[in-house]
């Protein structure tokens, strides 16, 4: 199971990556076209849900790597019992609000399906399709952090810490600027 998460974490990562590839594209695509004179007004509607789509795909990749935004300062002042109850606490309060943004999520994306949304832009597509990428972002996100916290419950240091520890190690210190 430990292989098939680290998997899905990276692969979703990727996948993210790739939505920023493809609205350098799309970007790049739409100034040729324009200067060609050919109308690309859709463009626009389809590079802010590949914005949407690269930035809920990376984030259980960016959870589980350290990359994400922690306020340290309590931490580090704290007993290694202490600091073990901040990160329990942390978790858990992480894993009720990830939960809770993961249902909303999947039931926005089940409402647009249901519904039968339209987009209001130039290209008239079913609006869950974009959304998609906010509910499965958001599902694995929540993911990510209830797997953190059955590590820390394990006793295990949490994933992210070791990854920070680890670039601190080889000497790299950009995250924490």
């Amino acid at each position: 199971m430990r292989r098939f998460l680290d998997r899905l974490y990276l692969w979703s990562g990727y996948l993210g990556a790739l939505f920023i590839v493809a609205i350098c594209v799309a970007m790049i695509g739409q100034s040729i076209l324009r200067e060609l004179g050919v109308r690309t007004g859709a463009v626009n509607d389809v590079v802010s849900w590949f914005c949407a789509a690269a930035a809920f795909f990376t984030m259980a990749h960016a959870f589980k790597h350290g990359d994400f935004v922690r306020v340290t300062l309590m931490l580090e002042s704290a007993s290694p019992a202490g600091r073990r109850r901040l990160e329990l606490t942390s978790l858990v309060i992480g894993s009720i609000a990830t939960a809770y943004l993961a249902w909303s999520a999947c039931l926005f994306t089940y409402e647009s399906w249901e519904f039968q949304d339209m987009a209001q832009g130039l290209l008239a597509l079913p609006l869950w399709i974009p959304q998609l990428s906010f509910a499965f972002g958001a599902v694995l996100l929540w993911v990510a952090v209830v797997d953190e916290l059955l590590l820390v419950l394990r006793g295990a240091t949490p994933t992210f810490v070791r990854a920070v520890e680890e670039r601190h190690a080889k000497g790299d210190f950009s995250s924490d600027i």
